[in-house]
């Protein structure tokens, strides 16, 4: 076989080894990982952003209920500005806390027993919807920060078996005709690495935000939780 032929016939001899070109020249196997890492890694940033502005606005609504709570205003004052309209983190814990509060007067029972238990779930189940809510597609941070280079490392072996294939019905050793298809096979897994690795970090970070964040809630929960108390043990 005439090796200029069989040269010729090879992506992998190309002497362009830019970014695009190593996509171009790539196994349709390897393009497709590729693609799919690069999809990956828009998804990772869009979520990030997307949590960084959540987590932004819960902080600040956790602080202006604060304020208000201790600011001296009354609590059914508080209660009915809130309960207008839809509430969301620390607020919400304290508008279902305060509406079992006050279907227990309401329905003038005569006991309060079990009032302090039902307040106390009531509280926990919006604490619990309000951390699902922070969590959510975490998931999928965590999921592509573990599975990205496994993804990026398949393509490169893929590649690199496509380009000794080529090497050997070349009959041609020389680094000109080896170096580009192993550069192209090593470039899905520095794909995989840049999806990987944002993701991992935004992962970290944004679960030690959402942990900060239910401390927070469980504390106001427990404060408010005492305070509830002792008007219970003063009608009793």
């Amino acid at each position: 076989m005439n090796p200029d032929v069989a040269q010729s016939a090879l992506p992998l001899v190309s002497s362009d080894v830019s970014l695009i070109s190593l996509f171009l020249q790539a196994h349709w196997i390897v393009k497709f990982v590729m693609l799919g890492l690069i999809g990956c890694s828009v998804w990772v940033w869009a979520i990030a952003i997307d949590k960084m502005f959540l987590y932004s606005r819960s902080r600040r609504a956790m602080d202006r209920f604060e304020q208000a709570f201790w600011s001296g205003e009354s609590i059914e004052e508080l209660y009915r500005a809130l309960s207008a309209k839809p509430t969301q983190s620390m607020a919400a814990c304290f508008v279902a806390a305060m509406r079992e509060w006050k279907r227990s007067f309401e329905s003038q029972a005569r006991s309060f027993t079990g009032l302090q238990m039902r307040i106390d779930k009531v509280m926990n189940v919006s604490i619990a919807r309000e951390v699902e809510r922070l969590e959510r597609r975490l998931l999928v941070l965590a999921t592509v920060g573990s599975a990205g280079p496994f993804v990026g490392l398949f393509g490169t072996v893929w590649g690199i078996m496509t380009s000794f294939q080529a090497i050997a019905s070349s009959k041609n050793t020389s680094l000109a005709v080896v170096a580009p298809g192993i550069a192209e096979a090593l470039f899905a897994t520095a794909i995989g690495l840049i999806a990987a690795i944002p993701a991992t970090i935004f992962y970290n970070k944004f679960t030690a935000e959402v942990t900060r964040q239910a401390q927070r809630l469980e504390g106001f929960a427990d404060e408010f939780s005492a305070i509830l108390s002792r008007q219970i043990d003063e009608r009793a």
